[in-house]
């Protein structure tokens, strides 16, 4: 009988020892986790486009431009452009030419119209699907979200940014403007990129993602 209680003396305390390697983070530290855990991805993926701009095979960069190329330019991580916006399709949009830098156009449809805020500010945006490149692979469900804010001219590129995002399940999309990037224009001429229509500005300082590339 002494052998039994034994046991489940020692269960017991075993039990309330092994807590200790089962504490509750606070909230602070869930909080610290989650933010680094945020800075780490977006760290990742300017890393992955420092790499594409250097290798000659894959960089837009004039090769005068790449042989000096250290790294792009980017605002500071900051969570709060990672937003949570409204997803509402628009199905019966037909087709429309889009122009480029170089004056030529690509077949486009607005996809959709993502509602999102800034604080107190609500801004509508359209997205859109290009009707050509939908049909290649890995790119089936790819959407299309070029924008302008107004630090363009300024910190960023005057022409606006892009951000890629891809076809939601529901009626909501995440939309980190982190990852805004500026058309290849930028960096040479021969590229022809999508212009920005003037119904997708934000009149909000979107300091967030790519700034402006000075050679």
């Amino acid at each position: 009988m002494r052998f039994y209680v034994f046991l489940l003396v020692f269960f017991m305390l075993a039990c309330k020892e092994g807590k200790k390697y089962h504490d509750e983070l606070g909230a602070e530290q869930v909080e610290l986790r989650r933010k680094t855990t945020f800075d780490k991805t977006i760290q990742e993926h300017r890393k992955e486009l420092n790499k594409e701009f250097r290798d000659p095979s894959t960089s837009p960069l004039k090769e005068k431009d790449r042989k000096r190329f250290m790294e792009l330019d980017f605002f500071p991580p900051d969570e709060a452009f990672k937003i949570k916006a409204k997803f509402e399709r628009t199905p019966n949009e037909l087709p429309f030419l889009m122009p480029t830098t170089t004056g030529d156009t690509n077949r486009e449809v607005r996809y959709g119209i993502v509602y999102f805020s800034f604080g107190e500010k609500s801004f509508s945006l359209n997205v859109y699907q290009n009707q050509v490149l939908k049909f290649n692979e890995g790119y089936e469900d790819h959407l299309f979200l070029p924008f302008s804010d107004d630090t363009n001219g300024n910190e960023t590129y005057g022409g606006g940014r892009y951000l890629n995002l891809t076809i939601p399940k529901t009626d909501s999309i995440t939309i980190d403007f982190n990852k805004a990037y500026n058309p290849y224009c930028v960096y040479n001429e021969k590229y022809s990129c999508p212009i920005v229509p003037a119904e997708n500005h934000i009149a909000y300082e979107v300091k967030a993602g790519e700034r402006d590339f000075k050679p």
